[in-house]
């Protein structure tokens, strides 16, 4: 029988489609390291993949991804660390409840997770919808966040928010989907059955190519999308949450994070903006801009994304 983790109580394996278990074209050897767990925090239940040996280490994921947004990472990086790679709720096979989208509520889901995986410090990575939990995690409870490293998200409230209508098209093409996605009722109606063209243009507008993401992992996350009830509309939860979002960040600014942050972004996407919206933000920031890489250098530039974090999560 399986070893659980600690605190097994909370904690039960995870099988099925969207698991380790049921997922197209992993690094050979993956399933060897890791599985696939089921968390109960105690407000939500959250799908997890771990394995390795060492120091933990979260990896939360963007919209709208799952846990298999990680995988070329998570093998070199499971030598160095105990990896937690999580599907945020709404996403990948976590619950879905109908609210609990606002950073505030996001970033005490990731506490209450690494508490009952009996972690109490920890370096976390976060992706897109995972910088702005970061900062809020950051701002909350800094003593237990050792390092932390985020990329390709900026974060509604703590900047002065983009054009309406920039005059540079680029701009408009990669965030449209903010004011699409946050709209009512309306978005699932026109997106339901059609989640192939809607999410196949958000990968192919915001990768540095247009297979970036390669199509056996588009194909994944849009099933995803369609199969398991509750993703979709909670993936557009996080961004109706956005008007909870601002004011808890603006609470928080003010006082800067001490802890050492370490910010990445794709050339042909954020570019500069993380670093500087980060560096208005902290105290310790150190910055990488990853060369032909758009908004997912996970995917698009894995290489050189593993040996910046692993130089950075351990100096």
């Amino acid at each position: 029988m399986e070893k659980l983790p600690a605190n097994s109580e909370y904690i039960s394996t995870l099988s099925g489609f969207g698991s380790v278990s049921n997922v197209p074209k992993l690094p050979e050897g993956f399933a060897d390291t890791f599985k696939s767990y089921r968390v109960d925090t105690g407000n939500v239940g959250l799908h997890v993949v771990m394995g390795g040996a060492g120091e933990p280490l979260l990896l939360h994921c963007g919209w709208p991804q799952s846990w298999y947004a990680w995988r070329y990472l998570m093998l070199p990086l499971s030598q160095h660390f105990t990896v937690i790679a999580v599907d945020p709720r709404g996403l990948g096979i976590s619950d879905k409840p109908a609210d609990g989208y606002d950073v505030d509520s996001l970033a005490h889901d990731m506490f209450d997770l690494m508490s009952k995986l009996g972690h109490e410090k920890f370096s976390m990575v976060g992706h897109d919808i995972g910088v702005m939990v970061g900062y809020a995690m950051a701002m909350i409870s800094p003593k237990r966040i050792t390092r932390l490293a985020i990329g390709e998200g900026t974060i509604p409230g703590a900047s002065p928010s983009p054009e309406m209508v920039p005059e540079d098209r680029r701009m408009s093409d990669f965030l449209w989907h903010f004011a699409f996605n946050r709209a009512l009722d309306v978005n699932e109606r026109l997106v339901e059955g059609r989640e192939d063209i809607y999410f196949n243009y958000q990968f192919a507008s915001k990768s540095g190519t247009p297979d970036g993401v390669p199509k056996y992992a588009r194909d994944f996350y849009i099933e995803l999308l369609r199969r398991v009830p509750g993703t979709l509309t909670s993936s557009f939860n996080y961004y109706r949450a956005v008007d909870d979002t601002i004011p808890q960040v603006r609470n928080h600014l003010g006082k800067k994070i001490t802890l050492p942050v370490f910010t990445f972004s794709g050339a042909l996407a954020c570019g500069p903006m993380v670093q500087y919206e980060w560096e208005n933000l902290a105290e310790n920031v150190t910055s990488l801009i990853i060369d032909d890489s758009g908004h997912f250098p996970a995917e698009e530039q894995p290489d050189v994304l593993l040996n910046a974090l692993i130089n950075f999560l351990s100096p």
